[in-house]
């Protein structure tokens, strides 16, 4: 259809320029797929064309699933079951994707995940350190920012809040669920990042090392969260909330915020998609605390979707991973640019012309 857009006479040059410009963007994202996967060394993170799980599957070290391995291809073809209501009788007019998360307001509603251990879950091109200062200044240059990763090593948390503070705090330090002590050492450190909120993995929990670490470390209960979450003084996102009970208490225990996520499937065999819970969630929560979602997002249609949900923004994984191997700072924007591109167009075909204009009624479920 592209070629033919190139060819035919009768268009005007406008269209055959819009063609070109989709071909090239096409040709810019297969190559970036490209340098990611020379990178990577094909052994971990296989940079695939659509980032469904499927390859990686149970691949750990790398960025597969616990156990069989299916929950991460379950978080994907999740989202491919509801389907968008298009609607294109209506004003037209121009498309705001901003969103205001905790206080600040962002171009756009998503973000990139946490990511600890890049050399050993994906290839050695960057340490933490290297692939926290290009994610940090590449999602903060384009209005987004990036929620940093945190690791056994001191250096992983004091490395990303060192970018954070470098970006003007337009970051969001992930801490682990440690022991209390250890937490205090962090909070510490993320406290000289002027980072505008800090969150928590809980669903961590269920990664080894940190289940065998020494002193022990782990799940949380009400308590023990509100006590940290008193202690960094600052607005708190709770990661890994996957029941409308585990919302309620993360409420309770004074969080501003949570994430619907199954830590990409990696922390615990045959779990529910993200996709399969974020609605009676967010219902639940609603007006209370502000609702972000990860696990299988992969392009701007599957953001609209989240938002129809109840969500108020998304957070992405593996494909700012492959993003950053691949590119660089500009390989990062260039995946943050696709991603707004798709979600504005897919706001505009459906007549939604704000995040609030999203609705509900905009989805349809289709089992197929």
């Amino acid at each position: 259809m592209c070629a033919a857009l190139i060819r035919c006479p009768d268009r005007k040059r406008r269209s055959g320029l819009y063609g070109r410009q989709l071909i090239e963007k096409i040709m810019e994202y297969s190559e970036l797929l490209g340098e990611a996967r020379v990178a990577m060394g094909g052994k971990l993170c296989r940079a695939c064309e659509v980032c469904n799980g499927r390859a990686c599957r149970n691949m750990i070290p790398g960025p597969g699933a616990k156990g069989v391995g299916d929950n991460a291809v379950r978080n994907y073809d999740a989202w491919r079951h509801w389907r968008v209501n298009m609607d294109t009788i209506c004003e037209l007019k121009p498309v705001d994707m901003s969103l205001e998360l905790l206080g600040h307001r962002f171009k756009y509603p998503f973000f990139a995940a946490p990511v600890g251990a890049v050399n050993i879950h994906c290839g050695e091109r960057y340490n933490d350190c290297q692939y926290n200062n290009i994610m940090v200044s590449a999602c903060a240059d384009a209005g987004i920012a990036a929620f940093t990763g945190d690791g056994v090593v001191p250096e992983v948390m004091s490395w990303a809040c060192d970018a954070i503070h470098r970006n003007g705090g337009v970051g969001i330090p992930t801490i682990k669920p440690w022991d209390i002590a250890t937490i205090r050492k962090k909070a510490a450190v993320v406290a000289s990042s002027g980072a505008f909120a800090v969150a928590m993995d809980v669903d961590a929990a269920g990664l080894p090392f940190l289940r065998n670490s020494n002193p022990p470390a782990g799940s949380k209960s009400v308590a023990e969260l509100r006590e940290i979450i008193t202690e960094i003084g600052k607005p708190f996102i709770v990661k890994g909330v996957m029941t409308v009970r585990g919302a309620e208490k993360a409420i309770e225990a004074g969080a501003s915020a949570i994430v619907v996520s199954n830590h990409g499937g990696r922390v615990l065999d045959q779990c529910a998609a993200t996709a399969e819970v974020l609605e009676p969630i967010a219902k639940a929560v609603k007006g209370r605390c502000q609702v972000l979602v990860d696990g299988g997002i992969r392009s701007g249609v599957d953001i609209f979707k989240a938002i129809a949900l109840g969500a108020d923004g998304v957070l992405i994984c593996r494909p700012f991973v492959v993003a950053a191997f691949g590119g660089a700072e500009a390989g990062v924007k260039y995946y943050i640019e696709r991603l707004a591109a798709e979600l504005e167009d897919t706001m505009r075909m459906c007549g939604a012309h704000s995040l609030a204009d999203i609705t509900r009624e905009m989805l349809t479920y289709s089992p197929l």
